[in-house]
């Protein structure tokens, strides 16, 4: 049997609860200007040059920074540790100029030669980086990673001086400096790995909390395995006075209703996923929360060729065409996807 409340008591228990001490963690971080981030899964680590997860991503795009940085507001990559940069004529050759007070989180001052030794660290072949291919396009690159050559002085990146770099490619690239707002690229501190191992370490002892030196907006706090992740500003950070939060607390939340929930009960300031049962609901309801933006991947089925029945690419061709992806798209996923007709997301830069 459903009770029905008259009017002055539905007021008394909503000024009752609303005065009472239980502050959710989303209204006392506006306070505090502290960000609740529903993270996903529990990262694996924060060196830029072995992880290649999302949760990964989203630690380091705080923590640290390479010469160029996504533009948030879409379209070309903004300026990073590097104020200005010129291109040569053919498009060969990319002179950084760094940023004058950019600096390490220890108070170092951030050079061009820390950029040459972590592109050395990202490509020598016992490190095992999982994307040291992002620098095949520099000159020698890729030799160096593969062993053909041991001489990293062939590799076509140098100091000109502490501010300067310059990079020599093999052939014109126009998404390069796409590139480099990716993580694999980034400079870690050289003093900070070689204090706790070797170059191609992978233990991973120099990103603990109290040991951690890197280049961005904000420092390694604290990190309580499964539980939360806390960043805090970098004050030697060379925008830091652009810098509103005071901390970012990360939650590895793998479970996608847990995640909604925390959200929903003012746990959250912004999840990074959502169910895909309720995305649909979101929508039609028009929830002023929800926002979907597009997301540069592509979701795609492999050919197992070796089977008999798929070695004619005419077959694949056929299966393929035969693959409805506006309906999978309106009926199944339900989230605003847009249906794949090229491998590479629209609006990919190249």
């Amino acid at each position: 049997m459903k009770k029905f409340y008259p009017l002055p008591i539905i007021c008394s228990l909503f000024f009752i609860y609303s005065c009472s001490e239980n502050i959710s963690p989303v209204d006392s971080g506006l306070d505090d200007k502290i960000f609740h981030f529903g993270n996903g899964t529990e990262p694996q680590g924060i060196d830029p040059h072995i992880v290649t997860g999302v949760p990964e991503h989203h630690l380091l795009i705080g923590l640290c920074e390479g010469l160029t940085t996504a533009n948030p507001k879409g379209g070309s990559s903004i300026a990073g540790a590097a104020e200005s940069w010129d291109i040569s004529e053919d498009g060969k050759i990319y002179t950084f100029y760094l940023q004058k007070n950019g600096r390490w989180s220890n108070g170092d001052q951030l050079t061009a030669h820390d950029f040459v030794w972590s592109w050395k660290r990202l490509l020598t072949p016992s490190l095992g980086a999982q994307y040291p291919d992002m620098l095949y396009y520099v000159v020698g690159a890729s030799d160096y990673h593969n062993g053909i050559t041991d001489d990293f002085a062939e590799v076509g990146v140098k100091a000109v001086d502490d501010l300067t770099l310059e990079v020599r490619l093999n052939n014109p690239t126009p998404f390069f400096l796409g590139l480099l707002s990716h993580y694999s690229t980034w400079p870690v501190h050289k003093d900070t790995v070689l204090k706790h191992g070797s170059i191609d370490d992978r233990n991973g002892e120099w990103t603990r909390p109290g040991n951690f030196v890197c280049n961005g907006a904000f420092n390694l706090k604290t990190w309580e395995l499964n539980n939360k992740i806390v960043v805090e500003k970098n004050p030697l950070y060379w925008d830091a006075s652009t810098v509103q939060l005071n901390e970012i607390h990360y939650y590895p939340v793998s479970n996608v209703m847990t995640e909604d929930r925390m959200f929903r009960s003012g746990q959250l300031h912004v999840t990074s996923t959502l169910p895909s049962q309720k995305c649909p609901v979101y929508i039609e309801d028009q929830n002023p929360n929800l926002r979907i933006d597009p997301y540069m991947g592509t979701y795609f089925y492999r050919f197992n060729t070796n089977n008999p029945a798929l070695v004619d690419p005419k077959v694949r061709q056929a299966l393929a065409y035969s693959i409805n992806r506006t309906q999978i798209v309106e009926k199944v996923t339900k989230c605003g996807q847009i249906p794949a007709y090229s491998f590479t997301p629209p609006g990919s830069n190249g």
